[in-house]
C-alpha cells in the first residue's frame, strides 16, 4: 500500500485527512510541524506528501524543495495568493490546493500524482528506448536523464525535477523555440493550465543557478514566443 505523509498543525484536520485516505486505502503517518515532518521523512519513504505552509518549527516553505526530492508533494494552504502558489510550484510542489478544499477534489489529485510517478517508475515508460543511457551536452553543460544530474563547466548544478526537465527539453532541441505551453505540457506532463508567471519563475530560477557557472546567458528569450538555446 502507498504512503503518505500528512505534515499538519491543527491536530483535527490532520486525523480528518487520515481517517478519509486509510478508507481509500493509504497508509498515513501524521506529523504536527515542520521539525517532526522533517524527521519523519529522513527515517521512511513516503509515496506522496500531503503538507501545510503555516507550521510551527520549519516552515512548510523551507521543506518543499527538500521533500520534492524523493516524493510528490501537494501543498495545502489557506495561503490563496497566485506569488504563493508561483513559489511553491517553483520550489518543487507537484500541486497547490487552497484551504478550505473538498476531500474528494484532494482525493483525485492525489491519485493522479501516483499515477504519475508509477509511470516515471517504470523503466522506459515514457522516453524512447534510444534516449536511455544517453546524456545530453550543450556547449559547457551536461545533462544525464537517467540521474537527473546537470553539470556546468564540470561543476554540478542542483535543478528540482522541473528544472531539469526544462533543460532537458531545451537541450533536445537547441534551435527551436519552445513556447510556454509546450515548455509546460513537457516537464509536467499535463495540459497547461498554469499562471503565466510558473516558466518565467523557473527560467529565472534556472539561471540564477547557472549565474556561478556564466552560462545563464545560453537560455534566450525569444519576446512573444518563448525560448531558445543561444
Amino acid at each position: 500500500m502507498e504512503k503518505i505523509l500528512i505534515v499538519e498543525d491543527d491536530a483535527s484536520n490532520n486525523q480528518m485527512l487520515k481517517e478519509y485516505l486509510e478508507s481509500h486505502g493509504y497508509v498515513c503517518t501524521q506529523a504536527y510541524s515542520g521539525s517532526e515532518g522533517k524527521l519523519l521523512f529522513s527515517m521512511e519513504k513516503y509515496d506522496l506528501v500531503l503538507l501545510d505552509l503555516m507550521l510551527p518549527g520549519i516552515p512548510g516553505e523551507e521543506l518543499v524543495t527538500l521533500f520534492s526530492r524523493k516524493a510528490p508533494v501537494i501543498v495545502l494552504s489557506a495561503k490563496n495568493g497566485t506569488d504563493s502558489k508561483v513559489e511553491m510550484l517553483s520550489a518543487g510542489a507537484e500541486d497547490y490546493l487552497c484551504k478550505p478544499f473538498d476531500l474528494p477534489e484532494l482525493l483525485v489529485r492525489i491519485q493522479v500524482q501516483l499515477r504519475r510517478r508509477r509511470a516515471e517508475e517504470t523503466p522506459a515508460v515514457s522516453r524512447d528506448e534510444n534516449t536511455v543511457g544517453k546524456t545530453y551536452t550543450y556547449r559547457d553543460w551536461t545533462l544525464d536523464p537517467d540521474t537527473q544530474e546537470m553539470t556546468a563547466c564540470g561543476g554540478p548544478v542542483e535543478l528540482t525535477k522541473h528544472e531539469f526537465l526544462i533543460l532537458e527539453l531545451l537541450i533536445r532541441n537547441p534551435r527551436r523555440v519552445f513556447t510556454k505551453q509546450m515548455i509546460y505540457e513537457y516537464a509536467w506532463g499535463e495540459e497547461y493550465l498554469a499562471e503565466d508567471k510558473t516558466i518565467n519563475v523557473h527560467i529565472s530560477n534556472i539561471r540564477s543557478k547557472l549565474k556561478k557557472s556564466g552560462t545563464d546567458g545560453y537560455i534566450q528569450t525569444v519576446w512573444g514566443m518563448g525560448f531558445k538555446l543561444s
